[in-house]
């Protein structure tokens, strides 16, 4: 049986997408995703979805509150985390289930755009074979502009460009710090353990704490952070328009569950569906990194790399 799976494992690793396509921040792809009443929706990735946000106009405080909440040491793995790994397989082990998944944001980008929401041993190795050769082929400032854009953040809401506008009424460019936290304290679940019309004040404390890390980080100030602290998000009213897009079941944009980069003319799908295409995008750039102590504020392109040097 040990021969067969590894058998299996192989001849799947040979039909893997290939990412090189998504270096291109012209090209759009369209792939499938589960809606909040699961049913598949098309998505599309890149410039031709009204709400894609390109890395120039994603302020730096957002990348860094996904980066210092959901992979501190995004700039220092290739794709791949090995010690939080192994954490999560010890810890696996203990409770007999995949409670921990230790993904970082580069698979996550892998999972979301070419594979199923499976949890099996074969997807988890699918997935860091992708992560691998992402890094390879895409700068960090890629990978983040691309996880940005596919983060979920409400029903049928995906990307912090249309989350901004659903949440606060403005464009991701327009986030200030607090909001930016905000979203990000979201990502781990934001269906039902961090929505904020139902979980608002755990919301609320998470993002507290990433707003703590990014001061620890050095990306706001000590003026900016007590700003941001006392700044309270305005989401109040919007409960109603929850229930009302889920009622109309509405088929705005949502996020990734595909496959490979379409060629010409073709559409891009999950695993075991279909899809139909778009796409656009630039790439990030940063701030500071205490610990190597550098103190500058994030520019337009890519977040700061403290020991990648652009990867």
């Amino acid at each position: 049986i040990i021969v067969l799976y590894a058998a299996y494992i192989a001849v799947s690793l040979m039909f893997l997408p290939k990412v090189s396509g998504l270096a291109d921040r012209k090209a759009s792809m369209t792939i499938q995703v589960k809606d909040w009443r699961g049913d598949y929706q098309p998505f599309v990735v890149g410039p031709r979805n009204r709400y894609w946000t390109p890395t120039g106009s994603i302020p730096a405080e957002m990348k860094w509150a996904v980066i210092v909440a959901e992979d501190a040491r995004f700039y220092r793995h290739e794709g791949i985390d090995v010690k939080a790994l192994k954490k999560a397989i010890k810890y696996d082990l203990e409770k007999k289930s995949f409670a921990r998944g230790a993904s970082t944001i580069t698979q996550q980008v892998a999972k979301n755009l070419f594979l199923s929401r499976e949890k099996s041993i074969t997807r988890k190795i699918k997935e860091i074979i992708l992560a691998k050769r992402m890094e390879q082929e895409l700068t960090k400032g890629r990978i983040i502009e691309l996880y940005l854009n596919v983060v979920e953040l409400g029903p049928m809401v995906y990307g912090i460009g249309h989350g901004a506008r659903y949440y606060f009424g403005k464009p991701a460019s327009a986030l200030t710090p607090r909001e930016c936290a905000f979203l990000a304290a979201m990502l781990p679940g934001p269906r039902v353990a961090y929505n904020p019309y139902k979980n608002l004040a755990r919301v609320s404390k998470r993002s507290d704490m990433i707003l703590g890390l990014l001061r620890g980080k050095g990306v706001l100030s000590g003026e900016e952070y007590r700003l941001a602290l006392a700044e309270e998000p305005n989401i109040a009213g919007l409960q109603r328009k929850v229930d009302e897009s889920i009622a109309r079941s509405e088929v705005v944009q949502a996020p990734m569950t595909s496959a490979a980069l379409p060629a010409a003319g073709e559409t891009q799908t999950p695993e075991g569906t279909s899809g139909v295409g778009d796409g656009k995008g630039p790439t990030p750039e940063g701030t500071t990194d205490k610990e190597e102590g550098a103190t500058q504020k994030p520019a337009a392109e890519q977040v700061p790399q403290p020991e990648d040097g652009g990867r």
